[in-house]
């Protein structure tokens, strides 16, 4: 048998296959009790990390911190570091809200470094869009087993919703895999990024009506709500 390919795959300008062995990881945290974020933001503004940091708009004592890099180590050794040694050490973490991923390509990108590095770290960090609504969802079965093309014609409602909301400058995504990393057996993380909160949630409405959303979803959250109050890109940005 031949060996499996798992370089993310994308398509150059005369429609040929281009391949990358990049991808970005990418985690929340979230933490409770937590009675001055200030103290966190500054013990950030003293660190490496890059990403962001949220109030949770649902609990006033709450708060999360995304961070990204490519070699998932990172999470468990200067992140790790960080959170046993700063403000947070303190802070209860909230295990239902933690979400892990990594960027992925559906096959057509031209420009798969910007895809895979660049572009979910650029929405994550830009002050212009603070708001953010994060949350998990798992497919029934019984769409891994669809054709491809219907599948495609199914993820296609999703992208042109995706695509009217970016045009309006009223949010962007970050999408992102996570078979096999996640506690709960979820499929895949979503970010919803703006600089309104109510867009946001109008994204998630107009989702709802899609045949995705309506037929093959099997769970959808738990949903995590928050503000920006640090952002900071890593230095690693290619």
């Amino acid at each position: 048998m031949d060996p499996i390919d798992l370089r993310e795959v994308g398509r150059d300008a005369n429609g040929q296959p281009i391949y990358s062995h990049r991808r970005l990881f990418m985690q929340l945290l979230a933490f409770g009790d937590c009675a001055d974020p200030s103290a966190v933001v500054a013990a950030l503004n003293e660190s490496d990390l890059g990403g962001a940091l949220y109030v949770d708009l649902n609990d006033p004592c709450g708060i999360a911190l995304v961070t990204a890099h490519e070699q998932p180590d990172f999470f468990i050794t200067a992140l790790r570091e960080f959170v046993r040694t700063s403000p947070l050490a303190t802070c209860p973490i909230k295990h239902p809200y933690t979400m892990f991923g990594r960027s992925y390509s559906i096959g057509y990108e031209a420009d798969l470094e910007h895809v895979l590095l660049k572009r979910p770290l650029e929405r994550l960090c830009n002050p212009e869009t603070p708001w953010a609504v994060w949350y998990p969802l798992r497919r029934r079965g019984a769409f891994e087993q669809l054709p491809a093309e219907e599948q495609r014609d199914i993820m296609s409602e999703h992208g042109r919703i995706g695509v009217q909301f970016s045009a309006g400058g009223y949010g962007q995504d970050i999408r992102l895999a996570c078979h096999g990393l996640d506690r709960d057996d979820n499929d895949f993380v979503i970010g919803l990024i703006g600089s309104e909160l109510s867009p946001l949630s109008r994204m998630v409405q107009t989702m709802r009506r899609t045949r995705q959303t309506a037929e093959f979803l099997e769970s959808l959250g738990p949903f995590f709500i928050g503000k920006a109050i640090w952002q900071r890109l890593p230095n690693a940005v290619p």
